[in-house]
C-alpha cells in the first residue's frame, strides 16, 4: 500500500504552498519558510507527514541570531565541560559521539532527553528544562559549519575490556573516579571525585591548583600528597610504579 499526499503548487507557477499556514499563523517571515527553521514538511497536506521530524520552537532559537542566547549558550558548553568528551563547534576530544554529527541526525528531542536522562558514564548534570532548551540550542548553532565529521568514527565499548589483570584505574582510582578513555571505554564506577576524562585536555577545567591546568607533572605530585596541594583534601596519596603511572597516562590521555 503507498501512501500518498498533496503538495499544492499555484497555478502561476510559483513556490509550493506552505501547508502549516493553514493551522499555525506566520511569524518570523523573512526568516523564509517554516522547514527553515521547524523542518518538517511545509508540502504536506497531511498532519503525521508534515509534523515528520519538526522542531519545536524554544529549539529553534539559534536561527534568530540573538548574540545573547547565543552567549549564553557557548557559556554553558564551557560550563559544562562538553569538549571533554565530545566534538562541538569542530572543537573538542573524541572520547564520545561528535554533538556536530548528532545535531544533523538526532532530532531536538532526542539530543534533549540525552541531556535529560545520560546514559551510563556521562555525568547527570540535573539541569532544568530551560537550561537543556539552551544547550539543544547551542549544540545545533555551533554544527551549523560543522555537520560533516569526515574522521574516523569514536569506537564504542559496549562491555569492560577482558584481560588477564585488572587495569590500573580501575585498582587505584575507579571507586571513586570514572574516565572515558580512547583505549578502554568508561573505566571506573566511582561517583565521589570528579569525572576524570579529557584530564590533560585543553578541554578540562583548569582545577589543579591557582587555576592551573592538569599536567603528567601536576597530577604525579597530586597523587604523592593531595594535601600539599589542597590542605582540606579528603584524597588519601596514591602510591604508583613507574609502570603504573604510565599505563594510568595512557588510559587518561584523550588522544
Amino acid at each position: 500500500m503507498v501512501a500518498l499526499f498533496m503538495v499544492t503548487v499555484p497555478a502561476w507557477g510559483g513556490p509550493p504552498r506552505q501547508h502549516c499556514l493553514s493551522c499555525h499563523s506566520a511569524h518570523y517571515e523573512e526568516k523564509g519558510k517554516c522547514s527553515d527553521c521547524h523542518l518538517g514538511n511545509p508540502a504536506a497536506g497531511r498532519k503525521n507527514i508534515a509534523h515528520a521530524g519538526v522542531r519545536a520552537g524554544k529549539y529553534c532559537r539559534f536561527t534568530l541570531g540573538n548574540a545573547v542566547q547565543k552567549r549564553e549558550g557557548e557559556q554553558l558548553i564551557e560550563q559544562l565541560s562538553c569538549r571533554r568528551c565530545h566534538i562541538t563547534t569542530g572543537r573538542g576530544n573524541r572520547l564520545a559521539v561528535s554533538l556536530d554529527t548528532a545535531a544533523a541526525h538526532k532530532t531536538a528531542a532526542e539530543l534533549a532527553l540525552s541531556i535529560r536522562r545520560p546514559v551510563e558514564n556521562m555525568p547527570n548534570f540535573v539541569l532544568n528544562e530551560e537550561l537543556i532548551t539552551i544547550v539543544v540550542n547551542a549544540i545545533y548553532a555551533g554544527s551549523l559549519k560543522h555537520k560533516t565529521d569526515v574522521e574516523t568514527p569514536v569506537q564504542v565499548h559496549f562491555t569492560p575490556s577482558v584481560s588477564k589483570e585488572p587495569d590500573v584505574f580501575s585498582v587505584k582510582c575507579g571507586r571513586c573516579h570514572r574516565v572515558l578513555s580512547r583505549r578502554l571505554g568508561a573505566v571506573g564506577t566511582g561517583t565521589i571525585g570528579p569525572n576524570l576524562s579529557g584530564l590533560f585536555s585543553d578541554y578540562y577545567p583548569k582545577t589543579f591548583k591557582d587555576g592551573e591546568a592538569w599536567t603528567v607533572r601536576n597530577l604525579d605530585v597530586w597523587l604523592k600528597n593531595p594535601r600539599k596541594i589542597r590542605p582540606w583534601s579528603e584524597m588519601m596519596p596514591v602510591t604508583l610504579t613507574a609502570a603504573e603511572m604510565k599505563e594510568l597516562m595512557e588510559i587518561l590521555s584523550a588522544r
